[in-house]
């Protein structure tokens, strides 16, 4: 299937959730990343939920993270240039919600894409190969165009990879590894 049949598929799947199958998945998803070992990461990327989307609670996550003792860091959308701008993010982080629903933090120490270790990604669905689809305006893979080439990328996702994504392009980026409910 094409991106844009999937979008609507899997938004509609998130709707379609229950409150209880979304907990039982997230704690799933949280359960692996809390395995995951984080001994060479520093700095941590990770969005924060856009609740009218339905997308996974990261909270927990950066609680998990702050008390390892990562340096988080998440974005502020440009949609009139569809980029990011990237933020320290502590507990003493303002936060606001932007007119598309984002929470995006109101103060905070601008950091490079470059000095990011990891970055937690947001996606619809992703394929065998760890193509993603996202919303469509392309912020993450210009993102990750900006990291350094090392960087670990990993998708967080309440579904299953399917087969392919037939209308990959070249800008595309695929994952490193996505987290999915086992």
């Amino acid at each position: 299937m094409k991106k844009q049949e999937l979008r609507k598929i899997y938004k509609q799947k998130r709707r379609d959730l229950s409150t209880i199958e979304v907990e039982k998945l997230q704690e799933n998803i949280y359960q692996q990343v809390f395995e995951f070992d984080f001994s060479s990461i520093k700095i941590v990327h990770i969005f924060l939920t856009i609740e009218r989307l339905l997308e996974l609670n990261t909270n927990p996550i950066i609680d998990f993270l702050l008390l390892k003792n990562k340096a988080i860091v998440v974005s502020v959308s440009d949609f009139s240039t569809n980029t990011l701008t990237h933020f320290l993010f502590d507990r003493k982080t303002k936060l606001k919600v932007s007119s598309f629903g984002i929470p995006e933090p109101s103060n905070g120490i601008e950091i490079d894409a470059k000095k990011i270790d990891l970055v937690f990604v947001p996606l619809l669905i992703s394929d065998e190969k760890k193509y993603r689809v996202g919303y469509g305006k392309g912020f993450y893979d210009r993102f990750l165009a900006e990291c350094r080439k090392d960087v670990k990328t990993i998708g967080l996702n309440f579904f299953q990879p399917i087969d392919v994504i037939e209308d990959i392009n070249q800008f595309d980026i695929p994952l490193h590894q996505v987290i999915y409910p086992k």
